[in-house]
């Protein structure tokens, strides 16, 4: 299983291992990592699983689509890598992988 390194606002750091093919957002819940509410279970409605991608792997999860990047519009906190980790399919290759949490999901 892929190691993804998610990182809280607070620089508290979880590498955790996380099946291929559930999300960013399933992996950081099935951890009990603080700092992911996912309201919404992982239906693309809400924006409380706001990650940022680290840079140098924005190019392997791809981009957000477009009901996405409307939510992601509503952000206050939005950067140039921000994606809802409900939308990023865990893949072989995001193995070490960095994720960062904002200080607030709401």
């Amino acid at each position: 299983m892929p190691v993804i390194n998610y990182v809280e606002f607070d620089g508290t750091e979880h590498s955790v291992e996380v099946a291929e093919g559930i999300t960013l957002m399933q992996g950081a819940m099935d951890n009990l990592i603080d700092g992911m509410v996912a309201e919404c279970g992982g239906c693309c409605v809400c924006c409380t699983c706001h990650c940022m991608i680290d840079p140098r792997w924005t190019e392997v999860t791809g981009t957000a689509g477009t009901q996405e990047a409307e939510l992601l519009g509503y952000l206050d906190t939005k950067e140039p890598t921000s994606r809802l980790a409900c939308q990023v399919n865990v893949t072989a290759a995001m193995d070490g992988m960095v994720v960062r949490l904002p200080e607030s999901q709401y």
